[in-house]
């Protein structure tokens, strides 16, 4: 098939156009490369790249043409970035989204699998959290990941395009770089590696469901290539650790030490976390393989490599 991995130069959109070279699909990559790296996709001469904005709707439909499954990952992500830069965050989060769903449309596209997030649900008030737990975001990241899903979704029933949105829970792993607006385990990675301090918001005994980037690939790569499939699915390990411990495990596997320091709570970031993901398992096979300790050394020799680089 042919595919279009929007975001395709980031950490996530490029481990899934490795997966999808190495299955033999044809790959179109769009960025603009605000957040994602040429050197991401430096191993794939063979990927269409094109430079440019899912704002832009002209540069939607040409990188649309022929495709027959859309992965959309292009997006401002983060709670505190989209605290700071709300519009900017609605304008690519919606604005962006809906300029592909047009595009999908336009082109007879088959498929759009989105990159959601659990953001979406704000504090959780059960757990294990299933897809109908209450969506209540936080934040405007959450809010515009919830507006955009409810786009993707009003798609699938008003037009002949599929749409499946994959709600990311702690997603880490290869690829993943350290931005200070960025994810808890590349910023822990950078301080340890430097010898610095890791600061910890709050007293580290918030639990967080991480996920390792290699079950992602196989959740969108199953979800793009299951047939008569379209809905939000929860895409997470099922299983939770404390901020604490995960700083511990980060020692163990950067086998380095170094002392915690403790702040106060971040505005829009949820106590607990922890995903049933039944739902994505029952319908297009999902299974995490990838427990944190083994994926958490492969992510430190990593970021361990680029230091030298």
């Amino acid at each position: 098939m042919k595919a279009l991995v929007t975001g395709g130069a980031g950490f996530i959109g490029s481990n899934i156009v490795r997966h999808l070279l190495n299955e033999g699909h044809v790959v179109t990559v769009l960025d603009n490369l605000s957040s994602g790296y040429r050197t991401n996709l430096s191993p794939f001469p063979q990927v269409a790249f094109i430079e440019g904005d899912v704002r832009d709707a002209a540069t939607a439909e040409r990188a649309m043409r022929g495709v027959e499954v859309v992965f959309h990952l292009a997006a401002s992500v983060g709670n505190k970035r989209s605290i700071d830069h709300p519009l900017d965050d609605a304008a690519i989060n919606v604005l962006g989204t809906l300029n592909v769903l047009e595009a999908a449309r336009h082109a007879g596209t088959r498929k759009i699998v989105f990159s959601s997030s659990a953001g979406i649900f704000g504090e959780l008030k059960t757990l294990p959290i299933r897809e109908d737990h209450p969506v209540e975001p936080d934040s405007p990241y959450g809010a515009s990941k919830l507006g955009a899903e409810k786009a993707c979704l009003v798609y699938s029933k008003l037009y002949a395009l599929e749409a499946v949105c994959l709600r990311y829970f702690n997603v880490y792993g290869v690829n993943q770089r350290y931005d200070a607006y960025g994810n808890v385990i590349p910023i822990f990675a950078q301080r340890l590696l430097h010898g610095e301090p890791i600061t910890i918001f709050g007293d580290g005994e918030q639990t967080r469901d991480f996920v390792n980037v290699n079950d992602v690939v196989q959740a969108n790569y199953r979800a793009g290539v299951a047939r008569g499939v379209s809905g939000a699915f929860n895409i997470a390990s099922a299983t939770r650790v404390t901020i604490n411990e995960l700083a511990r495990l980060m020692m163990a596997a950067g086998d380095r030490q170094c002392p915690l320091e403790y702040g106060p709570p971040r505005p829009g970031d949820v106590r607990h976390s922890l995903a049933d993901i039944g739902a994505a398992q029952r319908a297009f096979g999902y299974q995490p393989t990838v427990d944190l300790a083994t994926g958490l050394h492969e992510y430190m020799r990593w970021v361990k490599g680029e230091l030298t680089v």
